[in-house]
């Protein structure tokens, strides 16, 4: 984890899996957890991933020149996900497997379904499924599923810090 530079208080559960590697210009919000294989790179420009915020199993976080990438609080991305310069907004899933690339915005309260891909420069709004190659809004998401996705975020926050023990 060469570089890491990590935001978080020391009683807060911050973990990062043994084989996960973060490396550059990475701030990682407290109650964030980086799965194992997983990849959050730094290198070309900055990565900052907000509280209790969750990169699952063998995704890829990673940045050109022109475009970091910001990931708000309560963010999921799911296993294999490839999130590439762009901004993720709070409360929002990016499901296994799904591309987003660079200069994309994830609204808040969103779903990015899996395998979905979000082109360059496309803003999805604010309480959206998206699904598809190229991804497309298909409808609005209900109150319900707006709390499932935090309801993700705080269970694998909880079971990182399972992994911590």
């Amino acid at each position: 984890m060469c570089g890491l530079n990590v935001d978080a208080r020391i009683d807060d559960a911050l973990f990062v899996a043994e084989n996960a590697v973060v490396v550059g210009d990475v701030v990682l919000g407290s109650g964030v957890s980086v799965w194992y294989g997983a990849v959050v790179r730094g290198d070309l420009n900055s990565i900052r991933i907000g509280r209790n915020s969750n990169v699952q199993d063998n995704a890829v976080v990673h940045v050109e020149a022109g475009h970091g990438v910001v990931i708000g609080s309560n963010v999921s991305i799911g296993h294999g996900a490839i999130v590439h310069g762009c901004t993720v907004r709070d409360n929002v899933i990016i499901g296994m497997g799904a591309v987003l690339l660079s200069g994309a915005v994830i609204g808040e309260n969103s779903i990015v379904g899996a395998g979905g891909v979000v082109r360059e420069n496309t803003t999805i709004p604010p309480g959206s499924l998206v699904v598809g190659v190229p991804g497309r809004v298909v409808r609005d998401l209900s109150d319900e599923e707006v709390r499932g996705i935090v309801k993700n975020a705080v269970e694998y926050r909880d079971l990182a810090r399972d992994h911590l023990k």
